[in-house]
């Protein structure tokens, strides 16, 4: 939120210091997150000064060059080179002399230097409109009127307007905070409080004042006004003015918008704009000659109805957007946007303007639809003060009145079918100190709620009851009217207990965070990348199977985003598809996520994944080592490094069918299905225009963590005695995978036996038909003591035996 120091100092009973404004707006909850000097002419004009052109003579070396002389007050003459087709002796001009920097619309920042032009000495600089940021025009040297005084600045001749900026981080809640009006407010509250004196912000219109001021000239433009949908739009309110003069506005208009932001585009549009920043409460006004049937009709249309807004675009409407109609058809979207038959234009004569109250949900749905982000329909879903709906509207005519002249030619119409009843809230003293640490005084606790604009209906001995303003909307319970006190109060003046007493807690989320930070650790350290998806994805990606248990959008942002992602693989090959339309072919990525699914109403599950994409080479090529391509295999080691990590012993591999896996295995630890590793089919992958092998692991995160949390803690010392190693050479059925072999290894039972490895698998007619080899390393150890020939070569003997017996092998030699 944009404040003007000087508009906001117009409602205070007295100018502050903007550092202490600063330090009392953070106090209050509406933090300064910076505040900045604006200048309306960049520089200020500082330096510049008021010349007259003494004599004007044609540069003898340069056709389109002038040697002039000019006076800058007293004796002091510069000769100046200026080339300006219009530079003319006796001119009272703007000169920038040596040292002076002039901040041009269009350029950088020059700082004058005494210069030789074609051989000439110049000695500063006679400037132009844009060069001095008046305006955009450089056809020639600005010349001043005849009877301006040479030798004063610039600055004291053009008076350039100067503000402080101050950027308020307002919290969703603030709307009460969301104009000038509603921070002079808070302010005046503050001060009466620390200052012990009540102290009121000045209010630009009362009740009494405006309804003296507002006259009806005569009823030539009375518009009737119909609200069909009372619950879209629960108050509105207009009045006509006749012959207003559509033109620029004046300075001090222009200025205040300039300096927090807004482009002046004409008289009426800026008034619309002031009141909105002045109040928070949006106006709209329509060319009065195109509403047909003298009718305002709040209502909604049938669904697709056609309309063109102002920004020239053809819009589909839904049932839903509710339409400020004439008698014949559309003229504004509600609370969002204009359209473009009835908008005002620089030929318009005759004006109505609107002020009304909005739902906000009704706003923020149809502003989302439409991409339609609007100052007002920002203001209009937090929500307006629909007590005021009326007198902003009659400071706004007051305005138009003064400003672009004419005459108010209708009443002013109210149409208010359910008058709003003001919240109540009871706050128990005790409650108060319980929340905010703090005893506060009765009479204090009413001075603040007072000040705020609260009515304090009822008091007791240790509570009351306060009716909540209407431009406090989000004020609905006790806490928030502790909050209000506090934030007045000082969050900082909260006293500092004595004692603290606290109650431990346990920490249940420090185990899978750990163990989520170890993993995401070990996959850096072999070379991947974290990635972090999209968890809303696009149904198309999934068959009717899967859509039947998926989580759907009610309120999707896109056709393309309308789901919440019931598998981990598709958001994840959409970072594939990405890299590799780059050129980005070698990827290694991870990713921690959720997916969703759905049994029913209300029943929603939700399961966490860890997701492993490779594709393309291991590594680069070097000098000392080649690439190679990523295989099944080498996803199959990640995985396993994954699951030592975690402490576990994968149980099985089972080979079935995955859905959208060629080339896969599940596996399965302490005979739960943990994971499945795959390649991804070429169907998928076509789909994502993929044209290179992608493997894929998705382990399901929140099992593993179970399992891993059951294992105890333990820790052996190194082993005093030295381990031995046997290797062996059996040659097996073709078919037979080395699962089997490991199960009979470790089914043998062979207590000295500490781990098993495949090192080599050779096929050969040789070997006989459908027959490999497959060379496997065992490793032998004796915590007690060291092993003999003889002991190793029994627990071989064990080995071999079960091998010829359950795997029908033979020893090769």
């Amino acid at each position: 939120m944009t404040i003007s120091y000087n508009w906001l100092s117009e409602y205070l009973p007295e100018k502050s210091d903007p550092e202490k404004l600063s330090k009392i707006l953070t106090s209050i909850g509406l933090e300064v997150e910076s505040h900045e000097k604006y200048e309306e002419m960049k520089g200020g004009l500082k330096g510049l000064v008021i010349g007259e052109v003494l004599d004007c003579t044609k540069h003898p070396d340069a056709d389109k060059l002038s040697i002039t002389t000019v006076g800058i007050g007293g004796e002091q003459v510069l000769q100046i080179v200026c080339g300006a087709p219009n530079v003319a002796t006796g001119q009272k001009v703007v000169v920038a002399p040596i040292g002076a920097t002039i901040y041009p619309i269009h350029g950088e920042p020059v700082t004058m230097k005494k210069a030789k032009i074609r051989g000439v000495e110049s000695f500063g600089m006679i400037c132009a409109a844009d060069e001095i940021g008046l305006n955009n025009d450089h056809a020639g040297i600005l010349v001043l009127p005849a009877g301006t005084k040479p030798g004063i600045g610039a600055a004291e001749y053009f008076k350039p307007y100067h503000d402080i900026i101050f950027e308020i981080g307002l919290t969703p809640n603030r709307m009460d905070a969301m104009s000038h009006i509603g921070v002079a407010k808070d302010i005046c509250a503050w001060l009466s409080h620390h200052n012990k004196k009540e102290t009121h912000f000045k209010s630009p219109f009362k009740n009494n004042l405006l309804a003296s001021r507002v006259k009806t000239d005569h009823q030539d433009l009375q518009m009737e006004i119909i609200i069909e949908n009372t619950e879209a739009c629960q108050r509105y309110a207009g009045v006509s003015l006749l012959g207003v003069t559509i033109a620029e506005s004046p300075l001090w208009l222009q200025q205040r918008l300039k300096s927090i932001g807004l482009r002046p585009i004409n008289n009426i549009v800026d008034i619309t704009n002031f009141i909105l920043h002045e109040t928070g409460q949006p106006l709209h006004a329509f060319d009065a000659d195109k509403i047909t049937g003298r009718k305002i009709i709040v209502k909604n249309l049938p669904e697709a109805t056609p309309f063109i807004t102002l920004d020239e675009k053809e819009r589909k409407l839904s049932a839903e957007d509710l339409v400020i109609c004439n008698a014949a058809s559309p003229m504004c979207i509600g609370g969002v946007y204009g359209g473009l038959e009835s908008g005002v234009t620089n030929g318009t004569k005759n004006i109505f303007l609107e002020s009304a109250w909005f739902n906000p949900l009704t706003i923020r749905k149809t502003s989302l639809r439409h991409g339609l982000r609007t100052d007002a329909a920002t203001r209009f879903e937090k929500g307006v003060d629909i007590s005021n709906t009326v007198n902003v509207l009659k400071r706004a005519a007051i305005m138009i009145k003064e400003i672009a002249g004419g005459e108010i030619a209708s009443d002013v119409t109210d149409v208010y079918p359910n008058p709003r009843v003001k919240t109540e809230v009871a706050l128990k003293y005790h409650y108060l100190k319980k929340l905010s640490g703090k005893n506060y005084h009765g009479d204090t606790i009413k001075k603040i709620l007072s000040a705020l604009g609260f009515e304090i209906i009822k008091e007791g001995m240790d509570d009351l009851r306060v009716a909540v303003p209407f431009s406090k909307p989000d004020i609905t319970i006790p806490a928030d009217i502790v909050e209000e006190i506090m934030r007045i109060d000082g969050f900082d003046n909260v006293d500092i207990p004595a004692a603290i007493t606290i109650s431990p807690s346990v920490e249940t989320l420090a185990h899978p965070a750990a163990y989520k930070e170890k993993i995401a650790s070990c996959l850096t350290g072999m070379g991947f990348n974290e990635i972090f998806t999209n968890s809303i994805t696009n149904a198309a990606y999934y068959n009717e199977e899967v859509l039947e248990t998926a989580v759907k959008m009610i309120n999707s942002l896109s056709a393309g985003l309308n789901i919440m992602r019931p598998a981990m693989m598709e958001t994840g090959l959409e970072t594939v598809a990405y890299n590799c339309n780059r050129r980005n072919n070698d990827l290694q990525l991870f990713e921690f996520g959720k997916t969703y699914s759905t049994t029913g109403v209300g029943k929603y599950e939700e399961q966490e994944h860890l997701s492993i994409y490779i594709t393309g080479n291991k590594h680069a090529d070097g000098w000392k080592a080649k690439t190679a391509k990523t295989d099944f295999y080498f996803a199959k080691g990640v995985f396993e490094k994954i699951i030592a990590v975690l402490g576990l012993k994968i149980s099985s591999y089972d080979y079935g069918t995955v859905h959208k896996l060629d080339n896969n295995v599940r596996t399965s630890i302490q005979n739960e299905a943990v994971a499945s590793i795959g390649s991804i089919n070429k169907e998928t992958l076509e789909r994502f225009d993929i044209r290179q092998p992608v493997f894929f692991i998705d382990i399901r995160w929140d099992r593993v963590l179970q399992l891993n949390t059951a294992i105890p803690f333990q820790y052996s010392e190194i082993p005093k005695f030295p381990a031995a190693t046997r290797d062996l050479s059996i040659v097996v059925d073709k078919q037979l995978r080395y699962e089997a072999i490991e199960k009979v290894t470790y089914g043998a039972k062979v207590n000295k036996l500490q781990s098993i490895n495949l090192f080599d698998i050779f096929e050969s007619e040789k070997l006989g038909a459908n027959k490999k080899s497959m060379a496997v390393s065992l490793n032998f150890l004796d915590e007690e003591k060291t092993m003999t020939d003889k002991e190793i070569d029994a627990m071989m003997a064990k080995i071999i035996l079960a091998y010829e017996k359950e795997l029908n092998a033979e020893i090769r030699k």
